[in-house]
């Protein structure tokens, strides 16, 4: 039998295994599940990644990427400082975490750097990214912060059982970059 040319085979494949971690976790996923989940034969396996850590971090490097660009697809068209900071919050309430893939992929992300240095290769160029995107708006120091305070309070939100009000993550970001409060309208008299 001839061989099948296939040239997307390996994306095929990174694209499965980012979806079996989000299923299934690092501890889950297989060469058999992501050969499964991506409908190639599990030989491909090893073909095109020398182990289960190079397939990792392909899919990981492609998560982040993603990820960084929905970042800078909110807050890049941000003209004002105002601007940027409601970008940054809508972020933080509603784009970061939007679904329970993304968080399960960005903390199965966490983990895996926390404890084998290869994959700081991945987060290292995410939070930089980041950065790079909020110094449009912000000085180094405050786009620094404001990287760091993005990914805490998006860890409290989506694991927090209390419910969230949007406006004291204004509140924080506006402490942060000292923008001032827009000024609130007086009562009605009527």
């Amino acid at each position: 039998m001839p061989r099948r040319h296939d040239p997307e085979r390996r994306d095929r494949i990174i694209d499965a295994c980012v979806e079996v971690i989000a299923e299934h976790g690092v501890a889950g996923t297989s060469h058999r599940r992501v050969a499964a989940a991506a409908d190639v034969p599990l030989g491909s396996m090893t073909y095109h990644f020398t182990g289960m850590d190079e397939l990792l971090l392909a899919a990981f490097e492609r998560f982040a990427v993603g990820a960084s660009a929905k970042f800078s697809r909110r807050v890049d068209p941000a003209t004002t400082p105002e601007e940027a900071v409601q970008a940054v919050a809508r972020l933080i309430t509603h784009d970061v975490f939007e679904n329970q893939r993304d968080l399960v992929l960005t903390h199965e992300l966490y983990t895996i750097a926390a404890r084998e240095p290869a994959f700081r290769a991945v987060t290292h160029p995410w939070m930089r990214r980041s950065r790079r995107t909020l110094e449009r708006h912000f000085d180094p120091t405050t786009a620094r912060l404001l990287d760091a305070f993005i990914e805490g309070m998006t860890i409290h939100r989506a694991l927090d059982t209390e419910p969230h009000d949007d406006a004291d993550v204004l509140t924080a970001l506006r402490r942060l970059t000292h923008a001032p409060t827009p000024p609130t309208p007086p009562p009605s008299t009527i």
